[in-house]
């Protein structure tokens, strides 16, 4: 296992190949895999949220979002080969559960959106085996959805909710959802059904994915990522500073 510690928070350094070589051993020996991504905006509210802490350590497999968190790592003399971003490894899933025919069940963001997630993603992989889907507003009654994925027979389960909600809600039904594994997904049905461009290529290499999306969303972005970004910042700086006095 090739597992990193930043700002106490520990996180899987993979890459995206020995992440799916991994997710399909486990598939394939039934073996149940919960799955997390870590970026800026989450390894910092961990640092306050216990309870979302708690959901995120009890995952098998905790990959690295977002190229602050790569940065950060490395900047503290932390290894990581590469960030595994969720929705590419959602669509490398996919395309797996394709070619393995393993049953998938989407769960999330809403309904129109998470409908137009299933035709696209159903247009891109033609054999790919949708065994059922609903949208993300049902607390009220998660007994009975917990219950029509269970009965559906998905081996692959993708959480379209937001944190710490989806964390929560794994970490909660792991053992009565029937699935082999399962991951949050975040925005990553938004994305796919057009509701929210992702940023170009450049600006995800360069790790302004952030900015692209306080330019779609300024009203609802700009105060969460100044606030996340600046106190990730202000960790690093005293995590740094620590690490030069030993």
């Amino acid at each position: 296992m090739k597992r990193i510690e930043l700002l106490g928070v520990q996180m899987d350094a993979y890459t995206m190949k020995e992440t799916v070589d991994l997710i399909d051993s486990h598939i394939a020996n039934n073996q149940f895999t919960q799955h997390v991504v870590i970026n800026v905006a989450k390894l910092v509210q961990m640092q306050t949220d216990q309870g979302l802490r708690s959901s995120v350590e009890a995952c098998d497999i905790i990959n690295i979002d977002g190229m602050g968190v790569v940065w950060g790592a490395r900047l503290l003399g932390q290894h990581v080969p590469e960030r595994v971003a969720g929705v590419d490894l959602f669509h490398e899933l996919l395309s797996l559960s394709a070619d393995k025919d393993y049953p998938v069940f989407l769960l999330g963001a809403e309904p129109e959106v998470v409908e137009t997630t299933v035709q696209k993603i159903s247009k891109q992989f033609p054999n790919l085996n949708v065994a059922g889907y609903h949208h993300g507003f049902f607390w009220e009654d998660e007994d009975s959805v917990v219950l029509k994925i269970k009965e559906s027979g998905a081996k692959l389960l993708f959480v379209a909710i937001t944190s710490p909600k989806k964390e929560n809600f794994i970490n909660q039904w792991q053992d009565q959802l029937g699935v082999d594994f399962v991951m949050g997904v975040g925005g990553t049905f938004d994305v796919v059904a057009g509701k929210v461009k992702r940023a170009p290529k450049w600006m995800q290499e360069t790790g302004l994915e952030w900015f692209y999306r306080i330019i779609q969303e300024p009203r609802r972005m700009w105060k969460r990522y100044l606030v996340t970004n600046s106190r990730f910042l202000w960790l690093l700086i005293k995590a740094k500073f620590t690490i030069n006095r030993e």
